[in-house]
């Protein structure tokens, strides 16, 4: 009977990751010939290979793609495991790892990180927001225990909870004919220029929600990852953007924008935070959810906009 050991999930995640055996025996500070042994001892215990080779390539077989697959999945959870326990033993609490898929929320996390610090002296937050496998997958493969995101993606095994509402609008600058209207219908921007964060189409609202069900496109399309200059470039008649409301409101001191209404009842979101079942009775990330939900912050708004 074949006996799987970390090791052997360790190699083969290895071996994908630096493309060859010499570099994962490096990788995980083992010979060449002590990797190649290990390796040969499952395929004879297993009763088939797990690569194969392409020249100097190794390519994983059916099996070995299998294997890949457990690897990823099964180390980041052992690794989060052992991470735990070390700190349990040290008297730590614990790490709350919060990954973003909501661009304009980094500012919002700044004011609960600060009180929730404050609150759990002995958690740390560590904040992610390029992920190896999407925020589904990294909370699935134990890369973050948190995902803050406008658009979740029910799963199971997976919770998430609203925390707060807001309206996504389109932004426009002081020399814009849309300047001083109560709302727009999507023809109006047939001949624009629209800025948006860097995110695919099928995920910006201003598209799902507003656009797209209306056979309109811009005139262009233009991604810009710092909201900053985002709004200097509205602000001086480059384009316009899509943006929550909230984040519009708190910069105008900064910058000569405006905020105008998606359609007549505007586009209405709500911002989620996702984390795994099991973990739904960790006190300091319940406290968190908690925190997120109750504090008074920009992102709460009336209907009164016009």
């Amino acid at each position: 009977m074949a006996i799987l050991e970390r090791i052997h999930l360790e190699i083969i995640r290895a071996v994908e990751q630096h493309g060859s055996l010499t570099a994962a025996a490096d990788k995980l500070h083992l010979t060449q010939s002590a990797l190649s042994h290990t390796v040969r001892k499952l395929e004879e215990q297993l009763g088939t290979a797990i690569w194969y080779r392409e020249g100097r390539s190794l390519r994983p077989t059916q099996a070995g793609e299998y294997l890949l697959s457990v690897a990823k999945r099964l180390l980041p959870q052992l690794a989060h495991a052992e991470e735990r326990l070390r700190q349990f033993a040290q008297g730590e609490r614990g790490t709350l790892r919060i990954g973003m898929e909501c661009h304009p929320c980094y500012q919002w996390l700044l004011k609960i990180v600060a009180p929730y610090l404050t609150a759990w002296p002995a958690v740390d937050v560590d904040v992610i927001q390029k992920f190896q496998f999407g925020g589904i997958g990294a909370l699935f493969g134990y890369e973050i225990d948190m995902l803050v995101t406008p658009d979740p993606l029910y799963k199971p095994g997976l919770t998430f909870e609203p925390v707060f509402d807001y309206e996504q609008v389109l932004v426009v600058g002081p020399q814009h004919p849309l300047h001083n209207a109560r709302h727009v219908q999507p023809r109006q921007l047939a001949d624009e220029t629209l800025i948006t964060y860097p995110v695919e189409t099928d995920r910006l609202d201003i598209y799902t929600q507003f656009l797209t069900p209306a056979g309109i496109s811009p005139k262009r399309h233009k991604p810009i990852e710092t909201t900053d200059i985002m709004l200097q470039m509205v602000a001086s008649g480059r384009g316009v953007a899509a943006l929550p409301r909230w984040l519009v409101e708190e910069n105008t001191a900064k910058f000569d924008v405006t905020p105008v209404r998606l359609g007549r009842k505007g586009v209405a979101k709500q911002i989620f935070l996702g984390f795994r079942d099991v973990d739904a009775d960790i006190d300091y990330l319940r406290a968190f959810v908690d925190l997120a939900r109750a504090r008074p912050h920009p992102l709460r708004q009336s209907d009164d906009h016009p």
